[in-house]
């Protein structure tokens, strides 16, 4: 019997006495029915309902469970995903769905525009999941749920043989799934894929040879220079309740509406969202480093902006959220970057950041905040790093999880292929695996094949500012203005407002008037950081 032939819940589509369990799954007609279109697209909706009350619920749990909950609860939490997990796949992988989404496909000029998107993209997502058996889906849930919990205490000592374990069982599950999912394709593939739809090695082996070719050198004549720029007056112990303050105020210059928000803390910020009425941002001040906490809330708002952005209409459906990571790094990136690190932003930046700490930075200047905060200096913590050196922490671990994705390494070589690489690409000894391997939380949650999208989401930044200034943009000058509305309007016009309904190439395509090209980002790199450093 195939997957798609039983349910998690025992339903047997050859049993013609069976029922299913679960509420909301589309019936099928009997083969004497006549087509009725109106009948199928309310079964739509109602499928549609389901998942989204499942995805809310889940995506409430997993912030939870970063943030607030019990270390006593990982277990249960983990239980209850995969449960939600077993219950949308049940939903989705069902003969019942797959003919009516076959009905709906063929019924197309029925069907809106809004209709037709979400019978494509609930077709992907069904066959991300229809031959994968649902126990092994949601064992991995549970296994991620627990890593993540091992990950925060490794982290926390340092220990990468307590967190090893765990992270070979990820590899092999994720190595499984694949096969599952596509067995004529690398593992790896399969996974970058679904964190950026039609991607693969071969596309980011092109995209970070081009990056590297211009930063490694970029990054020499940098370290070369006699320029050397310093974080005074912007060092020293800031009140971390102040720091929460600030981080309010940050949101509202970024343009967020609070009143849509929920802020709060974990070990690795990190930004969700529920609804476009509902965003999550989880941030990590840091006493004895108040620019960390800064970009933290920047990058995160970012993420928050364009998932308030998306048309309210897809909030109950299939379309609402995010196209893929690598277009959600690109709006983080844009507000950490290209305005967070802009010079016509640092005055309303610097403004801002003062009112809270007027006896430490009441003399600050626009200018010293410029330079602070865009100082190259080679340095351990990818979330720490300078826009330059940024693509490289990114490409040291795209090359990691190849040869783990590939079976050439296995987690206990982890720590020294990083160290190997830091020091090849960015010329630094990295001294212990909490500022190492362990920094990031993104491979106890399962998730490789997501770091390349950081730097894919740098690159589409840059393209996409590149066409905001040549339709007529004062970029510069609404940066100086502290009102970001008119970048607001023109990203939610052309990318937040779209949801899942388009890909990335097509919005890029569409918003710039040109397919994606890396070259946008790296003339960037070089243009700034060669005047910046006398170059």
């Amino acid at each position: 019997m195939s997957n798609e032939q039983q349910t998690l819940t025992g339903f047997d589509a050859t049993d013609p006495d069976a029922t299913t369990v679960l509420p909301g799954m589309p019936q099928a007609a009997s083969p004497a029915a006549l087509p009725n279109p109106k009948a199928d697209i309310a079964a739509l909706d109602e499928l549609e309902r389901h998942l989204f009350a499942h995805r809310y619920a889940k995506t409430g749990i997993m912030c939870y469970g970063d943030t607030i909950d019990p270390k006593a609860a990982t277990n249960d939490r983990g239980e209850a995903l995969a449960i939600f997990q077993e219950e949308d796949q049940a939903l989705l992988c069902s003969p019942e769905t797959g003919a009516l989404l076959k009905r709906l496909t063929a019924s197309q000029a029925l069907l809106s525009p809004v209709q037709a998107a979400q019978v494509r993209i609930l077709n992907r997502d069904r066959e991300a999941l229809v031959d994968v058996p649902p126990e092994v889906q949601s064992d991995f849930t549970r296994l991620t749920t627990q890593a993540m919990d091992v990950w925060h205490k490794a982290k926390l000592a340092g220990d990468w043989a307590s967190f090893e374990p765990y992270l070979d069982r990820i590899v092999k599950q994720l190595r499984l799934i694949a096969t599952y999912r596509n067995p004529h394709a690398s593992p790896y593939d399969v996974w970058l894929d679904e964190y950026e739809h039609d991607t693969d090695q071969a596309f980011y082996n092109r995209f970070f040879d081009e990056i590297r070719n211009v930063v490694v050198p970029l990054l020499d004549d940098v370290l070369h220079s006699k320029r050397h720029e310093q974080r005074s007056p912007f060092t020293g112990r800031f009140d971390v309740s102040r720091q929460w303050a600030l981080a309010h105020d940050l949101l509202r210059l970024e343009g967020i509406d609070e009143r849509k928000v929920f802020l709060t803390a974990t070990e690795h910020p990190f930004s969700e969202a529920l609804t476009s009425n509902y965003a999550i941002i989880a941030g990590h001040p840091i006493e004895d480093d108040l620019l960390s906490g800064v970009y933290t809330i920047l990058h995160e708002g970012g993420h928050a902006l364009y998932e308030m952005g998306v048309n309210e209409a897809f909030n109950y459906t299939s379309l609402k959220g995010g196209t893929s990571m690598g277009m959600h790094e690109a709006q983080s990136r844009f507000f950490e970057n290209y305005v967070g690190r802009c010079q016509a932003f640092t005055p309303r930046l610097n403004e801002t950041m003062a009112r809270h700490f007027v006896g430490q930075l009441g003399r600050a200047t626009p200018n010293q905040l410029y330079m602070a905060v865009n100082r190259v200096v080679p340095q351990p913590i990818r979330t720490e790093a300078d826009e330059l050196t940024y693509p490289l922490h990114v490409l040291v671990r795209y090359e990691i999880e190849q040869l783990l994705m590939s079976g050439e390494a296995t987690a206990a070589d982890v720590p020294r292929l990083w160290k190997e690489r830091y020091r090849a690409y960015l010329g630094i000894n990295v001294s212990n695996d909490a500022s190492g391997a362990l920094q990031d939380v993104h491979w106890s949650s399962g998730a490789l094949g997501y770091f390349p999208t950081y730097a894919l989401g740098s690159a589409f930044a840059a393209q996409l500012k590149a066409a905001m200034v040549r339709e007529g943009m004062d970029f510069d000058g609404v940066c100086l203005s502290g009102n970001l509305m008119p970048i607001h309007d023109w990203l939610r016009e052309r990318i937040w407002r779209h949801g899942r309904s388009c890909d990335s190439t097509e919005l890029i395509l569409d918003a710039c008037g040109e397919p994606f090209s890396p070259t946008y980002y790296t003339n960037y790199l070089t243009e700034k950081f060669s005047a910046l450093y006398g170059l």
